[in-house]
């Protein structure tokens, strides 16, 4: 009873939006009330019994009985194009021939013990040297991407000297306790289970619409950062490494100059640079990696998600040789680290990337989808920014474009009327639609979701509208 009662406050905390949608509220259960039936409830039902409950996790939205190419299917057969998809789906759900190279290898080599080598692990390293960043050639492999960049920390400390860490506010960057310090969203680095690592440092991101330092456009605003960051670093020589995505979550896109700018401070100061590239790696931005946008190469560069190509659990740190300081010991010696059945996995991934040309559909549909997306803007007044990268997209939503005040509730009412037109998405920090499509993805396709928001935007914003008055 005592430790009860030393849990309740914490847990009723409140906390502020984040990467996901919230799964407690109140349009959630009207939702799941009137559209789920009998045979999803007694499952969700088995289902939270079972997990430990979790913001954005348990208990569910709904169930899940079939997942190909873009689509998802649910229990009652209700079909929805996946825009989320965890960033794992680049090359569609269930693609017949990775499948085909998953059952090949398990029926060859269903497991390789950590003490001995195997071809497709090898041609997975090699492969990922051939296709990251130049000069980023050695390579640990890791089942997520929580560890992965908590192996990338271990080698920054090692290689330094140093011990903390500069990330951003908003950032995600793993569940871990560590890779949950580094992360700057309070919904995972606080709470009950805080406090966490030592070492974590943050600053405020870049953002040009809703910009923490005040700034009012896209450069502005990535001046007043690189600047911010320089500032930390001159002044504490103990930061081994900054870590942050090249291309925000949110989504913001890094002003022209901005991270060559930032490599640069990084390089005078001692401080290494690891970009986080476990969502927008192998394309999904248009290029291979975000960062290749910019022409800036990291010391480190993390990947995950997509690698297992919406199969199996695999991430990867790519390091130039020069970080290649374990010696004796061990930063990542995980029981599963080099698997021939998920490497071979992310080997067939890549491969269907590159000879489907994914890459390329993903800059062409998603610069289809950004204009497509500024004609919106024009006609609904509650879009107050469009943004995004390749396929890495963004609605932000807000009461007002004079104050630009968050609007949680619309962007809650829209994420469900979606789901009643057949698109999956999620929200994110409360008020932004964010739409990760799979690489796969075609341009029709693209405009028919983009159909089904803007209904929903629409008679969101009279429902609300009606339900004040």
């Amino acid at each position: 009873m005592t430790r009860n009662k030393r849990l309740r406050p914490s847990v009723h905390r409140s906390v502020m939006p984040s990467e996901g949608d919230t799964n407690l509220t109140s349009r959630r259960a009207q939702w799941q009330e009137r559209t789920l039936d009998g045979a999803t409830r007694a499952l969700l039902a088995r289902d939270e019994r079972s997990f430990l409950r979790q913001s954005v996790s348990t208990p569910c939205l709904n169930a899940v009985a079939k997942a190909e190419g873009i689509w998802i299917e649910d229990l009652a057969g209700r079909r929805y194009m996946d825009f989320h998809g965890n960033n794992v789906h680049h090359i569609g759900y269930g693609h017949p021939r990775l499948k085909r190279a998953i059952a090949e290898q398990m029926d060859s080599l269903p497991f390789a013990p950590r003490r001995y080598a195997c071809e497709p692990a090898v041609a997975l390293a090699e492969k990922l040297a051939a296709i990251a960043p130049a000069g980023l050639s050695k390579v640990l492999f890791t089942t997520g991407g929580s560890d992965a960049v908590e192996v990338a920390v271990k080698i920054a400390r090692a290689a330094t000297g140093r011990f903390k860490i500069l990330s951003f506010w908003d950032a995600f960057h793993g569940a871990g306790i560590g890779a949950s310090a580094l992360s700057g969203e309070m919904l995972f680095r606080s709470g009950p289970a805080a406090p966490l690592v030592a070492g974590p440092m943050h600053v405020a991101p870049f953002g040009g619409y809703r910009c923490p330092y005040g700034a009012e456009s896209p450069g502005a605003s990535g001046e007043a950062c690189a600047r911010m960051i320089d500032y930390i670093l001159s002044r504490d020589g103990e930061v081994a490494a900054l870590i942050a995505e090249p291309t925000r979550a949110v989504p913001y896109v890094a002003p022209p100059g901005f991270w060559r700018r930032v490599r640069e401070t990084c390089d005078r100061h001692g401080t290494l640079l690891i970009f986080d590239e476990i969502p927008t790696g192998l394309g999904k931005t248009g290029r291979m990696f975000a960062c290749d946008h910019d022409g800036v190469t990291p010391d480190i560069l993390v990947m995950g998600k997509a690698l297992g190509g919406g199969i199996l659990p695999i991430a990867a740190v790519l390091a130039r040789p020069g970080l290649d300081v374990a010696e004796a010991w061990a930063f990542g010696h995980y029981t599963h680290e080099k698997n021939p059945v998920t490497t071979r996995a992310a080997l067939t991934t890549i491969e269907i990337i590159e000879q489907e040309e994914l890459v390329a559909n993903a800059a062409r549909v998603g610069e289809a989808a950004l204009a497509r997306m500024d004609e919106m803007k024009h006609r609904l007044p509650a879009i107050g920014d469009v943004r995004g990268r390749g396929l890495v997209l963004g609605i932000e939503l807000v009461k007002s474009r004079e104050t630009k005040e968050p609007d949680n509730a619309l962007a809650e009412e829209v994420l469900y009327r979606a789901l009643d037109g057949g698109l999956s998405f999620k929200t994110t920090m409360g008020n932004v639609l964010t739409l990760t499509p799979p690489l796969i993805v075609s341009e029709a396709e693209m405009m028919r979701a983009l159909d089904i928001l803007e209904k929903a935007i629409g008679a969101g914003r009279s429902s609300l509208s009606s339900r004040s008055r």
